[in-house]
């Protein structure tokens, strides 16, 4: 799109259907790096993906050609795609319904990066529920527990 510019930075979390810890060591730098593949594939600029077992963060430049829910739309499902061809679970890999996206300033970027990188510590210390209520309640994003992603913590 000729003279449209932007600088939109989106954090995005999303959940494993029934939460799940189906996401295995063994696999996951390599769902992260094929995660990557679609956000730059899809116009978007990759800038972090990490997670824990049972949920993905991913940190993009979002492209100004498509909404935040379409783009979601298509990193959510080609990465369960992707996940049942390679029948890397037993069963059907499914993401939950929905998603959280927080935006932030160029200047915030390393700080969210440092963060998505380590989940494998922060999740030693806090639970994806205290996790998400927590990045939710900082951004004033008004919320239902009801509409959360299903937490059996």
């Amino acid at each position: 799109m000729s003279n449209t510019y932007s600088q939109i930075t989106i954090h995005a979390v999303f959940a494993v259907k029934f939460r799940e810890n189906t996401i295995a060591k063994h696999w996951r730098d390599e769902l992260h790096q094929y995660i990557s593949g679609i956000i730059t594939n899809s116009d978007g600029t990759s800038l972090a993906v990490g997670g824990w077992s049972d949920h993905v963060h991913i940190l993009f430049g979002m492209p100004v050609t498509v909404s935040i829910a379409d783009f979601m739309r298509v990193i959510k499902t080609n990465s369960s795609k992707w996940i049942n061809q390679q029948k890397l679970v037993k069963g059907k890999f499914q993401w939950q319904e929905g998603y959280g996206v927080f935006s932030f300033a160029k200047s915030q970027r390393n700080v969210v990066i440092k963060y998505i990188m380590n989940q494998e510590i922060h999740h030693q210390q806090k639970s994806f529920r205290e996790e998400y209520i927590k990045m939710l309640t900082d951004f004033d994003v008004a919320y239902q527990d009801k509409y959360l992603f299903e937490f059996y913590d």
